[in-house]
Parts: C-alpha cells; sequence; structure tokens
C-alpha cells in the first residue's frame, strides 16, 4: 500500500478473506497472473494445507481448495489492467507499474 501510495495510486481493496473469491475469480486471476498453476498463489506453508492433504492435489481440487478456503490464498495480488502480480515481496508490484 506505502509503495502504491508513492507513486499516486490509491487502490481498491478486495478483502477476500471476508467476501471469498468465487472459483471463476480465481481463475481469472490466474490468467492475469499469466499462469493456470493455483499454487502460484497458494500459501503452502500454512498448516491448513497440510491439514486438507493439498501437497498432491490436481489443479481442480486446488481450486475448490481455494474457493473455499480463501486464507490459503496468497496475498496480497495486485492487478492493473491485464495484469497482475503476486506482490511478495512488495516491490513486485514496481513490475506493473513499469508497463
Amino acid at each position: 500500500m506505502e509503495l502504491l501510495a508513492e507513486h499516486g495510486i490509491t487502490p481498491a481493496v478486495v478483502r477476500y478473506l471476508e467476501e471469498s473469491p468465487s472459483r471463476a475469480e480465481i481463475v481469472e486471476a490466474l490468467r492475469l497472473l499469466g499462469t493456470d498453476d493455483p499454487r502460484v498463489i497458494t500459501r503452502t506453508n500454512e498448516p491448513l494445507y497440510r491439514e486438507l492433504n493439498l501437497e498432491a492435489a490436481s489443479p481442480d481440487d486446488m481450486l475448490t481448495a481455494l474457493a473455499e478456503n480463501p486464507g490459503l490464498i496468497e496475498r496480497p495480488i495486485v492487478f492493473a489492467g491485464d495484469k497482475a502480480v503476486v506482490a511478495r515481496p512488495p516491490e513486485r508490484v514496481l513490475d506493473l507499474l513499469a508497463e
């Protein structure tokens, strides 16, 4: 947020822990990230990831798990136009600003 503010950008914030994204929204986020691999946005170090035995889950099962358990989704994901980045570390958002 600070990095965006430094560049004069006031983002719209979606608190997806409060309002879970749909499966279709997750698929669209992956498309904007340039991937179809749900693990790109999955917090694999979370205990719930192991509890749900997602290590060997198919991409389809991963999408279901992410939609049902938004706490497993890495954050923040920053969207700009037809691109997105997982802003970990926060400086990754600069990739979007450069375009």
